[in-house]
């Protein structure tokens, strides 16, 4: 039996990428093999694409970092999920395929009411979120909050998470769409990314006082003026550089306000402690049953137009999820475009 798959046979430009069959897959031992109905778009594929993401796979490979759907085969050492069961998953890649087989232990249950498009792009950039404000910058109720990237997938969610969890929240976005768009996700306030007046801005709105924690996911000049938003004892968690440009840290600016910078490769908890992971995504998910947490899908692409989905990722000016669907899941919605 075949299966229908995106592939990357060799790292370059989108426009290479191809549609072909590939075997179906097998569990091995801890897996389950999921019927694939919603795959998300994310950032980072553009980069495993094009071969300047820190992993690269092996050749040839199908992108694709999550994933929603049912599972229609389990190894004889997983007890749970079941054949039959809507579960999202985490992957490193190959989630752009109608089937893949994952460690059951990286699955978890779609509530009730909740699509698979929605959920094949609901995780990753939540569990980045989460990341983000609770684990790295340990983010207290009534905090201030600044968000980079605020109208894009990571960041429109770190809004969200932000402001569910008691945050008062600063977006900052790159066009007046965007700005609108995270007034729509909870910001408090929601700011141009203009380097030059950033810092000015956030002290009016907060009385001097600065961003108690800030989430980075843009670098370059932006970077440089967020640093300079952050309050004394404050937090900059560096998310990633989606503006191209990798910046460094004048360690005299961390002195003078005893600033914390920090890092998060928010994969590494998938690696290193799924059922942490597990945990999370069951918190947040409950959040999403609550109405605190939304994941808005802004198009459906089928697998055969992965190239065109992806070159609208990068295009850029979205506020909303790209979602890669084959057909319609039996949860009240038709996926292909």
């Amino acid at each position: 039996m075949t299966v229908r798959a995106v592939q990357v046979h060799a790292f370059g430009a989108l426009a290479d990428v191809v549609v072909e069959d590939v075997p179906s897959p097998e569990p091995g031992p801890g897996e389950v093999v999921l019927d694939v109905h919603a795959s998300g778009l994310n950032f980072p594929d553009l980069l495993v694409v094009s071969g300047r993401y820190q992993v690269r796979p092996p050749l040839p490979f199908s992108p694709g970092k999550e994933v929603a759907g049912v599972v229609v085969e389990a190894a004889p050492d997983v007890v749970s999920p079941r054949p039959g069961q809507r579960v999202m998953a985490q992957l490193e890649y190959g989630g752009y395929r109608e089937r893949v087989a994952v460690p059951a232990e990286l699955c978890v249950p779609v509530p009730d009411g909740m699509s698979c498009a929605e959920a094949g792009g609901f995780g990753l950039v939540h569990l980045t979120a989460h990341a983000a404000l609770v684990r790295r910058a340990r983010l207290r109720a009534g905090e201030i909050v600044l968000v980079t990237g605020a109208g894009g997938g990571v960041g429109g969610a770190t809004v969200g998470l932000a402001k569910a969890l008691g945050a008062t929240v600063i977006a900052v976005a790159r066009d007046e769409r965007r700005r609108a768009a995270s007034l729509g996700q909870g910001a408090d306030h929601a700011l141009m990314a203009d380097p030059a007046t950033l810092r000015d801005q956030v002290r009016e709105l907060t009385g001097g006082h600065g961003a108690d924690v800030v989430v980075e996911s843009v670098g370059g000049d932006l970077f440089a003026a967020c640093l300079r938003c952050v309050a004394w004892e404050g937090r900059l968690v560096v998310v990633g550089f989606a503006g191209g440009d990798i910046p460094s840290v004048k360690a005299g600016h961390l002195l003078v306000k005893n600033i914390g910078v920090l890092g998060l490769q928010a994969s590494d908890y998938r690696d290193r402690e799924p059922a942490y992971m597990r945990e999370v995504l069951v918190e947040l998910l409950a959040l999403r049953v609550k109405g605190a947490l939304r994941a808005p899908v802004e198009a459906v692409f089928p697998l055969e137009k992965a190239a065109e989905a992806l070159a609208g990722l990068e295009r850029g000016g979205l506020t909303g999820r790209l979602i890669l669907g084959r057909r319609a899941c039996g949860c009240g919605e038709e996926l292909e475009r």
